[in-house]
């Protein structure tokens, strides 16, 4: 599989890094300049600590880069975390970096968008846009860890989360409520 994610600067580093680590397949990494931001602040590393897990990186300012174009498929696109300004830029069409425009390329060419929003409380524009999206074929992941199996430590939190998105895109079955009863 070939995904693409994309790390804007809401707050939530911890869940693009343990993504990046357990998602299997091709991984493309584009990285906004709040994003760097934020993967040094919230966990004092850089782009260049994600590199070992992605096959190739792309500059965020650049608009030529191989997917910001619908001839080069990708299964899905992953925004984790998901600012809502730039959650907004694509509910709005505006394609003006390459994560935005990415996410143009998705909706048209109906790959996967997965949008992970980290932000509290939304307000009603943000609602009206992640409903928007979603009416377009996006699907809108707030970030909210399943607290159905009783985690015992934040990385177990974390974990459950991006193995709910790795389920949602098709890379791993995740662990469902009560699934050992099935």
């Amino acid at each position: 599989m070939r995904i693409v994610l994309g790390i804007t600067g809401s707050s939530g580093a911890i869940y693009a890094r343990e993504f990046v680590k357990l998602c299997d397949g091709d991984k493309y990494l584009i990285v906004s300049r709040w994003g760097k931001v934020l993967l040094n602040d919230e966990l004092g590393i850089g782009v260049k600590d994600l590199l070992p897990f992605v096959k190739n990186e792309f500059s965020d300012e650049d608009l030529t880069a191989p997917v910001a174009s619908g001839s080069n498929r990708f299964d899905a696109f992953v925004i984790l975390p998901c600012s809502t300004s730039t959650l907004g830029k694509i509910a709005s069409g505006i394609g003006d970096t390459l994560i935005t425009r990415t996410a143009q390329v998705a909706l048209k060419e109906r790959f996967k968008l997965v949008i992970c929003v980290r932000e509290t409380p939304l307000s009603t524009i943000t609602l009206e846009q992640c409903a928007r999206l979603s009416r377009d074929g996006a699907i809108i992941m707030p970030i909210s860890p399943p607290l159905y199996f009783v985690p015992k430590s934040v990385d177990e939190y974390v974990h459950a989360f991006v193995d709910k998105v790795l389920g949602v895109i098709g890379v791993r079955e995740s662990k469902g409520w009560r699934s050992e009863e099935l």
